[in-house]
């Protein structure tokens, strides 16, 4: 989304506004002083409700910004990719971004922070789990429902799947990811995270025939970034507990010790 610049003509930006009861007294207010301030304010205030709006709309949830990521924890991760990621040039590709790795890696973070990036460059986006947006497809009633579901993921320029690989899921579920996936084809970006290499979806889609179509097309013009450690959260938490454990130890010693005479 490109916001005017103060330097363009104010009828312009009015227009833009579609003020049009300004419009209709140009001549009047045309060049009184307040008019520029005015026009402003109002480039301001729709600017902020739209990122709200889109902000609602995409469902990121909270994250950790980019600014804090450890990139010393990964033992493998290409920080140049990522940032270069953030920059948003495969959005007009329509390529898709796969983030591959064991659990508490950060792939969520990082995906969510390229999530964000987007929705502050005025693209519409969307972000759910796996779980999440296959059981609602799957859990569709009747023909005019599905289309609806479907429709709302296939529709944002950017697709954030969350964590496939994580859960099992039924062949009707692969049929309804390779319908999205499909839908989505060299027109949108997905943004996906995974803990299984592609070579281990049939074990994540049991049975499901479309398993291979599904992943050509994912990968087709495609970043694929690989990610690998121990699992940062598990460090946080061993972190925490060894603080609880210092201040306790320090709140028993402070009570034992005996009065001063």
């Amino acid at each position: 989304m490109t916001r005017p610049t103060a330097e363009e003509p104010l009828m312009t930006r009015a227009k833009a506004l579609k003020l049009y009861g300004l419009l209709a007294h140009w001549s009047e207010v045309a060049t009184t002083p307040w008019l520029a301030p005015l026009i402003g304010w109002e480039e301001e205030e729709r600017a902020r409700h739209s990122l709200e709006r889109r902000l609602g709309n995409a469902h990121l949830g909270r994250f950790r910004a980019l600014v804090d990521f450890d990139w010393s924890w990964p033992t493998r991760c290409d920080r140049e990719a990522i940032e270069e990621l953030m920059g948003l040039g495969f959005l007009a590709e329509a390529a898709n971004v796969i983030l591959v790795g064991p659990n508490g890696v950060g792939k969520t973070t990082l995906a969510r922070n390229i999530a964000y990036q987007a929705v502050l460059a005025g693209h519409t986006v969307l972000g759910t789990s796996a779980g999440q947006m296959l059981n609602e497809l799957a859990g569709a009633e009747g023909d005019h429902a599905l289309r609806q579901r479907l429709t709302r993921y296939a529709r944002p320029r950017l697709l954030l799947i969350d964590e496939i690989g994580y859960l099992s899921y039924s062949n009707r579920h692969a049929d309804l990811l390779f319908e999205v996936v499909s839908r989505r084809y060299q027109e949108k970006s997905t943004l996906i995270t995974t803990n299984r290499p592609f070579a281990e979806w049939g074990e994540v889609f049991p049975n499901a025939a479309c398993v291979v179509s599904l992943v050509d097309r994912l990968v087709h013009n495609a970043e694929i970034i690989a990610i690998e450690g121990a699992s940062y959260r598990l460090k946080e938490a061993k972190e925490r507990s060894e603080r609880r454990h210092t201040a306790r130890t320090a709140r028993h010693g402070a009570a034992t010790q005996p009065p001063a005479s």
